[in-house]
Order: structure tokens, then C-alpha cells, then sequence
């Protein structure tokens, strides 16, 4: 009897992007015309799964058992891998994994540098499972771990198991889950809340987004086991309204669920009730900030209240409410399963216990979905996992934790990543946004980027905020566009310290976060902005000027074939020269030069 052969395409939003939608329908529609159309079911079987990590080399398809891994597969060779791989288990070379660490073409991707050196478990299930088939999840193990909390263990002992764990909220605060469901637990009054924090407004971040695509379930089961725990009814999933296929997946894995006696009344003949509710997003960041994002729900206008109550003791309509993020609640029901004691014994640092997903991507070759034990070092994500800066250039800074993270320069590539560090570091892990920089990256320009994200966010309701990163933007603007005088860096820090501390949320307190550790970094680069009149990296461009240096020129006239506006002179073999009043300062030039010729003034 022949082993049933089954086929994972990546369908996540990065590899839709890429028609993997149709190389999946391709793919099922080649195997029944050359299979025996009578056992073709019975031999094949296709799943449609979530983000498979490498969201830069998609779309990916794995053949299994053969354990093969296909990238950048266009629906044109979906023939070809149904004649040689599917039906007789021959390698396409030219489509597998290549390591650009060794040149070398790997069978299957887990062999890679990218997959040995990271240890899932918030997205365990993303990428292997087919996220719209039910039973997908409870082959993994799926609702075992609800099943475990409410026949097998008391209320107050999942809160114990969680709190053994070491595991802090992976939105961005970092404040521990177990000590947060205590309070809710002690809380003598009803109703109480369990919701789930599906925002992610941080540019550059897409954790949140690839579970509730890829494994729904593993949510909905999280927040089933605390609503247990705590004693609510009722739970409320509030996701970005941009997500559209995680609330299509998420609202389906609900339906699932409450067909199946997970959700609802009486789960599992157990007497309990949970349900949850899809709340689609007030379609502003600062509706992720906890207090903003319960008035939402409330049909209220999203804005921030101050927090001399928590929401654990005062959330949702004025009762004890449990607020986590997406990526905490996949982590609960393994948990439950295998213990706090084995996910506090992962990583190395005292008060971050477990792994952290990350969303690496930037100035790096291998962007895309990754998750690590904390105290992995910057280093080994970036260059390991990551295989280094892309096209070999020099690597400036990387920068985590969203619009209010911190920019860490190459002195801090062996960093370890954990809470405490990065806060130490003027940085902060927020969500799990990486975005690495390279030399031709403008410190000065990508704060400004970040400082206009956060007063176009601001909700306006405190002075602060309101007007603080806004005096910070007019400010940063001014440098970047040559009018930049001797004070300002001293009278941003001024604003950071005041706006740090007299905001009324953690958007308005973190804000001055990208300015000060910028300054702290790259405060050379400041005053040469404001100095010099001039941008080393050629991105502010009434402060640049690009040359063409004649000693490293070899006159390969690729800058001259690419210069938009045609101001680049010489012949072959021959050094160039850049019209400088005609130039429009693009920096194309620079970017395609494999020679570092050209360079600014």
C-alpha cells in the first residue's frame, strides 16, 4: 500500500501576495488530471497553511514524507512538480532552499541556518497545519490542554502553572501573565472579561497576524483555559480591521469550535460556559494601548485612560478584565500541556523565561517569521537566522519594538534579547518588530519616519503627546531639510524627558524612546546634519551631494544605465561623473555600485 503523500502550500498574506492562492489550486487541478482520478483522494492530500517563516523566498510548498521544500515556486512549475516530485519523488534543484552561508542547495529548509538556530512554540502549529480544518488542530494536540484545566486541575492551580511558567505578556509591557490572572481570580464580582489584543499597529510587525491566521485555534483554546481559570463567560477577540483573512480564519475556528463543544454553553458537559466575540479594529494604533482598546469595544471612542486602576480590577463596562496579546495566548495551552517548569527552564535571562516570535525584516536576506529563546543575541538573529545584511553592506542599527523601540548600533549586536536589556539599552521589545538598517540608512530621517507615525496616531487628549512629538517632528523635519540649528539636540532631549514623564499612555511615554536612543547612538550624525549641511547616507537630499570617486570607478556603466534623469557621463571602462546640478539626488547610483565608488560629499 503507498504511503499517502500530503502537500503544504503556503497560503499567508506574504505568499497570496504572491499568487499562492492559484499555485494551490494549480497544484490539486495537475495532480487529478495525471493521478487516477479514483485514488487521488485517497493518495494526496493538499493543505492550505499559514505563514511557513520565509516570507521573502515564497511562495513555499513541502512535500511530505519525501521532505521536501520548494521556494519562490511560480504557478508555471506547478506541472513540473507534479510530474517529478509528487508522482516519482525527483528533486527540482533549481527550486530548493539555497544557504547562502555555504552556496549550497538544501533538501528542506530545516536543514537551513534560518530554521536549526530557532525553537517554536507560539507558532508551533503556523505553517504546518491547515488553519480551516478542524481536525489539523487536534492532530497537534489541540484542546487537550482545555480539556486538562477544567476536568483535572483547579482554578487556582492554572494560575499557579502560569505564573511557574515566567511568561510576561508579549504585546510590548512585558507584565507577567500569571500574576495578571491572579488579580482577575481574587476578584469577588461578575461578569468578568477574557479579550484578546489582535491590533498589532507597529510598522514592520505581522506575529499577531500570522497565528491568528495560520493556528486560530491555539487563541481561542488560551482564552478559554483563563476564562476557566478567572471564572468569565465571556471573551471578545479585537483585531485590526486591515487583518482580513485572520478575522475570515479566526471567525471560522470560533464557528468550529462552538459546533464541536469547546465554545458555548456547557463545553465539554463540563457545566462551563465561554464564548467569544469578534471586534474588528477602530482602525488607530493607539487602540492598542489597553485602556483605548477596552472603549473601543465598548462602541466608545479609542482613547487612553489613566491608569490608576487596572483594567485586571476595572476593564471591559467597569469589571475584572484579562487583556492579553495574540502570540501570550498561543503560548497557554502548551503551557498547560507540558508544564511552567519546562517553559521557564527556556532562555537564559531571570525574569524572561520562554521564546520571543519576532517579524525580521529590513536590510536583511532572510526577512521574514522567526521565533527564539530570550537571551538570544542580536547577532545570532541577524546574521544566523537572518544570513546578514542584504548585498553584503555594512550593517548601521537595528531597531525593535515599533514606533516607540529604540535604534541599537553594531556596538550592541551581542545584546541579548530580553525585556530588562533592551530597556536598559534605550530599546524596548514591544511586539516583536525587527527592522534592520544598513549604511545607507539616515538615523536622523528614520526617527522623523517614526516620530510622524506617532503624531498622526496621537489621540490628542493629552498636551504632552499631543503637542510634544509634534514640537519633536517640527524639529527633526527642520534638520532633515538643511535648516537645522545649534540647540536643537539639546532642546529634543529636553522634550523627550518631559513628554516621557507627563504623558497620559504608554504611547505618549515611549514616544521620545526612538529620539533619545538615536541621540545617544548616532549623535554625531546629528550634528553633522545640523553642522555640516550634510546626510552621509544620501537620504536627506537638500543635504546631499553625490561624486563618483575616479580611483575606485572601473567604468562598468551600470550607475550610468540606471540614473533615471540620465546626468551620469563616461565611457566604458573609463571613470564617470555625476551632473550635479542636475542631478535629482535619487541615490540609485549608489545603491546598484558594487564598488563603492560612488559616494557623498
Amino acid at each position: 500500500m503507498s504511503v499517502k503523500k500530503t502537500i503544504y502550500v503556503c497560503c499567508g498574506t506574504g505568499c497570496l501576495a504572491r499568487n499562492s492562492a492559484e499555485l494551490y489550486e494549480e497544484l490539486r487541478k495537475k495532480v487529478a488530471e495525471l493521478g487516477a482520478a479514483a485514488s487521488v483522494e485517497a493518495e494526496y492530500e493538499f493543505k492550505a497553511t499559514g505563514c511557513d517563516g520565509l516570507c521573502e523566498k515564497g511562495p513555499v510548498v513541502k512535500i511530505q514524507p519525501d521532505d521536501i521544500a520548494y521556494f519562490k515556486v511560480k504557478i508555471e512549475d506547478a506541472q513540473e512538480i507534479v510530474e517529478k516530485t509528487i508522482m516519482n519523488g525527483e528533486v527540482i534543484d533549481r527550486l530548493l532552499y539555497f544557504e547562502t552561508s555555504t552556496k549550497q542547495r538544501l533538501r528542506h529548509h530545516r536543514e537551513s541556518e534560518f530554521c536549526k538556530r530557532q525553537m517554536k512554540i507560539a507558532l508551533r502549529n503556523v505553517g504546518e497545519i491547515d488553519p480551516v480544518v478542524f481536525e489539523d488542530y487536534l492532530e497537534k494536540d489541540g484542546y487537550k490542554a482545555l480539556h486538562k484545566v477544567i476536568f483535572d486541575m483547579k482554578k487556582g492551580d492554572v494560575i499557579e502553572e502560569v505564573t511557574k511558567s515566567g511568561l510576561r505578556g508579549r504585546g510590548g509591557a512585558g507584565f507577567p501573565t500569571g500574576r495578571k490572572w491572579n488579580t482577575a481570580f481574587k476578584i469577588d464580582t461578575a461578569p468578568k472579561y477574557v479579550v484578546c489584543n489582535g491590533d498589532e499597529g507597529d510598522p514592520g510587525a505581522f506575529m499577531d497576524r500570522s497565528i491568528m491566521e495560520g493556528d486560530p485555534h491555539s487563541v481561542i483554546e488560551g482564552m478559554a483555559i483563563c476564562a476557566y481559570a478567572i471564572g468569565a463567560n465571556q471573551g471578545f477577540a479585537y483585531i485590526r480591521d486591515e487583518y482580513g483573512l485572520a478575522i475570515e480564519n479566526m471567525k471560522l475556528a470560533i464557528k468550529q469550535a462552538r459546533e464541536k463543544g469547546y465554545l458555548g454553553k456547557n463545553i465539554m458537559n463540563s457545566g462551563f460556559d465561554f464564548d467569544i466575540d469578534i471586534v474588528r479594529g477602530g482602525g488607530a494604533f493607539v487602540c492598542g494601548e489597553s485602556t483605548a482598546l477596552l472603549s473601543s469595544i465598548e462602541g466608545k471612542v479609542g482613547e487612553p485612560k489613566a491608569k490608576y486602576i487596572h483594567t485586571t480590577e476595572k476593564g471591559l463596562w467597569g469589571q475584572p478584565t484579562v487583556l492579553n496579546n495574540v502570540e501570550t495566548w498561543a503560548n497557554i495551552p502548551i503551557i498547560i500541556t507540558k508544564g511552567g517548569d519546562w517553559y521557564s527552564s527556556i532562555g537564559t535571562m531571570k525574569d524572561s523565561k520562554g521564546t520571543k516570535a519576532f517579524s525580521l525584516v529590513g536590510k536583511v536576506k532572510n526577512t521574514g517569521l522567526v521565533e527564539v529563546p530570550m537571551g538570544t543575541t542580536l547577532r545570532e538573529i541577524i546574521y544566523d537566522i537572518g544570513g546578514g545584511v542584504l548585498n553584503d553592506r555594512k550593517f548601521k542599527a537595528v531597531q525593535i519594538g515599533g514606533p516607540s523601540g529604540g535604534c541599537l548600533p553594531e556596538e550592541y549586536l551581542d545584546l541579548q534579547v530580553d525585556y530588562d536589556t533592551l530597556v536598559k539599552a534605550d530599546s524596548m521589545m514591544g511586539s516583536g518588530g525587527m527592522i534592520v538598517m544598513d549604511d545607507r540608512t539616515c538615523m536622523v530621517d528614520v526617527v522623523r519616519y517614526y516620530l510622524n507615525f506617532l503624531a498622526e496616531e496621537s489621540c490628542g487628549k493629552c498636551v504632552p503627546c499631543r503637542e510634544g512629538v509634534k514640537r519633536m517632528l517640527e524639529i527633526l523635519t527642520d534638520i532633515c531639510e538643511g535648516r537645522g540649528r545649534e540647540g536643537d539636540i539639546e532642546e529634543l532631549e529636553k522634550i523627550c524627558k518631559t513628554v516621557g514623564s507627563a504623558a497620559l499612555c504608554g504611547l505618549g511615554k515611549s514616544a521620545p524612546n526612538p529620539v533619545r536612543a538615536s541621540i545617544r547612538y548616532f549623535r554625531d550624525e546629528f550634528e553633522e546634519h545640523i553642522k555640516n549641511k550634510r546626510c552621509r547616507a544620501g537620504v536627506c537630499k537638500e543635504l546631499t551631494t553625490f561624486i563618483i570617486d575616479e580611483d575606485k570607478c572601473v567604468g562598468c556603466d551600470i550607475c550610468k544605465k540606471n540614473c533615471p534623469v540620465d546626468v551620469i557621463a563616461g565611457e566604458v571602462k573609463k571613470p564617470h561623473t555625476i551632473d550635479t546640478e542636475k542631478c535629482v539626488r535619487c541615490g540609485n547610483c549608489m545603491n546598484i555600485c558594487k564598488f563603492n565608488a560612488v559616494k557623498v560629499k
